[in-house]
């Protein structure tokens, strides 16, 4: 094996030289899904702290992707290797799918009593989000573990993949 056959790909969000990405994306995951479980939870009940739950547990959900965007977005337009993998474009994509029906589920929820807002599109739309991030989660799963994005020791933003001993 050639010596750079491990290295991984640069990423342009980092803080101390760890990419920031991986780190906040488990916070509007774990909230997106806990929306859902809360809707579930409404669902079986009646009772409304429930959909009260889901409605503030979505708002910090928005909130986390939003970071958790930020950080994706540098790494996604700060290097071409990136850009050029389709694993990306689709991870990309299905997360702001994802995030752009959070915000309709959580405006929907805000022009109704929070009750309503559950029933029956609340968690339809929450259910459908959370099986996209069961997909962007793949497809973020393979970024890094099989092509090795923000994994050290990394190559230089902009290297030439040509110089590479890559397979």
């Amino acid at each position: 094996m050639a010596k750079n056959e491990f290295r991984g790909v640069a990423t342009r969000a980092k803080l101390a030289g760890h990419p920031i990405h991986p780190m906040l994306i488990p916070f509007p995951i774990a909230l997106l899904v806990a929306t859902f479980a809360s809707d579930l939870a409404f669902w079986g009940t009646a009772d409304v702290f429930w959909a009260r739950a889901s409605f503030w547990l979505l708002a910090a959900a928005l909130v986390m992707s939003a970071a958790a965007a930020i950080a994706g977005f540098a790494d996604f337009l700060g290097n071409s290797r990136i850009r050029s993998m389709s694993d990306a474009w689709q991870h990309m994509i299905g997360n702001v799918v994802a995030v752009v029906l959070a915000l309709a589920n959580f405006i929907l929820r805000w022009n109704m009593e929070s009750s309503q807002g559950v029933l029956p599109w609340g968690i339809v739309l929450s259910a459908l989000i959370v099986l996209i991030l069961l997909f962007t989660g793949w497809k973020g799963g393979s970024l890094v573990y099989h092509h090795r994005i923000g994994m050290h020791p990394e190559e230089p933003v902009g290297a030439d993949p040509k110089r590479s001993n890559r397979r």
